[in-house]
């Protein structure tokens, strides 16, 4: 069992900056890739940033190109998600997942959200 918690949301004005962080423990040898997601209400879930740890590969949503950096510290099993140049469309509930594949199968474990609200 891999358990994954996010810390970091909250509120800030358009043109903020926010950083998350995942805190992984448990059996994480296995879970290769990490990323974040979001959901807005009403709306899908969508993939946000994803770093696959064993080809050394990043994926970012052209909606936070540029705006948006996902980084790791692998001695402390934690995920960061710094958000820059924050948008009223980026408000949403934003979790963490792991898993052992970026490209395929499910997303194994989840994290139970951080909510962040961007204000015009």
């Amino acid at each position: 069992q891999v358990q994954l918690v996010e810390t970091g949301g909250g509120s800030v004005q358009a043109g903020g900056s926010l950083r998350l962080s995942c805190a992984a423990s448990g059996a994480t040898a296995n879970t290769n890739c990490m990323g974040w997601f979001r959901q807005a209400p009403g709306k899908e879930r969508e993939g946000v940033a994803a770093i696959f740890f064993s080809v050394g590969r990043t994926y970012y949503a052209d909606s936070v190109k540029g705006r948006f950096t996902i980084s790791q510290d692998n001695a402390e099993n934690t995920l960061y998600l710094q958000m820059n140049s924050l948008k009223p469309d980026d408000t949403a509930m934003y979790y963490c997942a792991a898993t052992g594949d970026c490209y395929s199968g499910p997303v194994a474990f989840w994290g139970q959200g951080t909510q962040v609200t961007v204000s015009s």
